[in-house]
């Protein structure tokens, strides 16, 4: 199954929603710090509600680390970004497929997404709304994969 991967996010409650998402749905969720709070903040714990025991969380202390684990059990980087190259719904994703996201802030980091096979942008029809909040993002591009992979029932 897909997995998501959260690189510097900044928000807690972002992080916390989704955290709820990835307990829903069973799927992994990868941080690569640094982050922007503690693990241990109340916001993120208040936005990811008692879920966080359902959460199968990986901590990754940098993206070289992230990288070298990532390596170790295979599958395909996928980027998403604003200035992504390919409609995410137009993508075949597949079930090894780590789901990158980046901060609020800066999005993915141009080193990140030299090493993912696709970067996918989600449409906004309105040209002064610069991205969708994280945690809409992320539910959009999971349930999207799942949906292609048939996970949904």
């Amino acid at each position: 199954m897909p997995q998501i991967v959260l690189v510097y996010p900044q928000i807690p409650p972002n992080t916390g929603n989704v955290a709820r998402t990835c307990a829903a749905t069973n799927t992994e969720l990868h941080l690569v710090k640094p982050l922007g709070f503690e693990i241990s903040d109340r916001y993120l714990k208040r936005a990811g509600l008692d879920y966080w025991p359902y959460v199968q969380l990986y901590n990754h202390d940098n993206f070289k680390e992230f990288q070298t684990y990532h390596q170790q059990r295979g599958g395909r980087l996928v980027g998403f970004s604003a200035k992504g190259d390919s409609n995410y719904t137009k993508f075949q994703y597949q079930t090894n497929d780590w789901l990158l996201f980046g901060s609020e802030t800066n999005g993915l980091p141009q080193d990140v997404l030299e090493y993912c096979v696709a970067t996918l942008y989600i449409p906004m029809t309105q040209p002064k709304v610069r991205s969708l909040n994280l945690s809409v993002s992320a539910a959009l591009g999971l349930f999207e994969a799942r949906r292609q992979l048939d996970y949904l029932s």
